[in-house]
């Protein structure tokens, strides 16, 4: 049985699955330091409302920055099974063959931490941002 159609799958879902996802982590940082900046701060009288607005959409982020590694562990471990699954089809393996079936499976492991730490990145910026924000807000309202 081939399974080059499941690896291929495989690789693409997991891998596209984690681009996609850092292009959503990049673009809403990119609207949050945006809005952020064009804030006018004397205009929100209420504490509570300006913690809405400013929060808004960081918890996208979070839960990418939390969840990307296992993302990129599960493409790792569907990698490995189907390694070793058609190391058992072809006992007259290469081991040249496994290696890079194994180093394939790896990218995906990769791929998760690199997207988890541009997550962690923006997260922590932006949120050091609203504290800055929130600050201001309290100086300017008593």
């Amino acid at each position: 049985m081939n399974l080059d159609w499941l690896t291929s799958a495989v690789d693409y879902g997991v891998i596209g699955l984690l681009v996609v996802l850092n292009v959503v982590v990049v673009a809403i940082a990119f609207e949050r330091a945006w809005y952020y900046r064009r804030l006018d701060l004397a205009s929100i009288g209420d504490r509570g409302e300006l913690e809405l607005q400013l929060t808004s959409r960081l918890f996208v982020i979070g839960s990418v920055a939390s969840n990307a590694p296992y993302l990129g562990l599960l493409g790792t471990v569907f990698g490995i099974m189907l390694t070793f699954q058609q190391m058992g089809q072809n006992a007259a393996i290469d081991t040249s063959h496994i290696m890079t079936g194994l180093a394939l499976a790896l990218k995906a492991t990769a791929a998760g931490l690199i997207v988890a730490l541009i997550a962690v990145t923006l997260y922590n910026a932006l949120l050091r941002r609203v504290k800055v924000l929130t600050l201001r807000w309290e100086m300017v309202h008593g």
